[in-house]
């Protein structure tokens, strides 16, 4: 389990879904289990799990448990399938946005410039858009403003441009066919850097994944309970900022309504005013914890 992924804020996370021994959680992001085997030793007999993962090789993780359910969907159809399981209510709801430490060390499915492979980031393998069909079949256009918004890369517009000059010649498939383009965008001092914004872009857009947050995030308050506890952990800015406006608002814009008396119209309470980060010993023990920001919400 350890070598699919590590979790991130581990203790933390789980601690801020401040754990009823008879309460129903989900882990929309089961991946490897950590997150979700440390919920199943806070609950009682009567207590209630249900782990969601899109992609069919977290399922070898799977907790043989009679109080855990495992659900392959995206977490975008959290209300249908808990409503399928004829859950109207959960007391805890976590999410660790993170892509697992297994993508990016598989070599076969395109998530890190480190190995040559096809371009095809899909975290569910029977979606049927890859990157290689976005970089081969969307306009210029499209494809700057997909580096300039999930990228934030401020040559999107040379990036995309260069993009379809080499379509032209042959088809882009391969990840070392995507590194010749972007070679000459990329400063050696921040090569990493570049490229890590222009695979997350492409990941983003293959997996739909702000609008997949988005929806969780209203399904989620609707399914709470009073007291209930949102656990949310992010780990870019685009992710983050979702996750910020809406704890803040009730609403992805981060729009605050107020009623007559100036109170803000919101059905949840923020529980750690300061965004919570992994130690400095965490971080030198999984490098990859760096990026993650923890935010908490209580539903009143």
């Amino acid at each position: 389990m350890t070598d699919y992924h590590i979790p991130a804020l581990l203790h933390e996370s789980i601690e801020g879904l401040d754990i009823k021994p008879d309460g129903t959680y989900v882990d929309v992001t089961f991946g490897g289990g950590g997150h979700s085997k440390e919920i199943l030793s806070r609950l009682g007999e009567n207590g209630k799990l249900f782990g969601f993962d899109q992609d069919e090789e977290a399922y070898e993780n799977v907790l043989h448990d009679n109080r855990f359910d495992f659900v392959r969907s995206n977490f975008r159809y959290l209300n249908n399938f808990l409503q399928y399981y004829q859950v109207e209510k959960v007391d805890g709801i976590l999410a660790d946005l993170g892509v697992s430490s297994h993508h990016f060390d598989d070599e076969t499915r395109g998530f890190s410039f480190r190995y040559d492979s096809q371009l095809d980031m899909r975290m569910n393998q029977s979606a049927k858009q890859t990157a290689t069909d976005i970089l081969n079949n969307y306009e210029e256009d499209d494809l700057s403003k997909l580096f300039y918004h999930y990228g934030e890369l401020r040559l999107s517009r040379k990036i995309a441009s260069a993009i379809v000059f080499e379509r032209q010649k042959k088809p882009i498939t391969t990840v070392n066919e995507f590194l010749e383009i972007m070679d000459r965008f990329t400063q050696r001092d921040k090569e990493k850097k570049i490229l890590a914004q222009a695979f997350q872009a492409l990941r983003i857009e293959v997996n739909q994944e702000l609008d997949a947050l988005s929806e969780m995030l209203q399904q989620s308050v609707e399914l709470l309970t009073l007291g209930g506890r949102l656990s949310v952990i992010s780990y870019h800015s685009l992710e983050d900022r979702i996750v910020k406006n809406f704890f803040r608002s009730g609403n992805i814009q981060g729009n605050i309504e107020k009623d007559f008396y100036g109170n803000p119209l919101t059905n949840l309470k923020i529980i750690n005013r300061k965004v919570i980060i992994p130690t400095e010993e965490e971080q030198r023990l999984n490098p990859r914890s760096r990026s993650a920001k923890l935010r908490i919400a209580e539903k009143i």
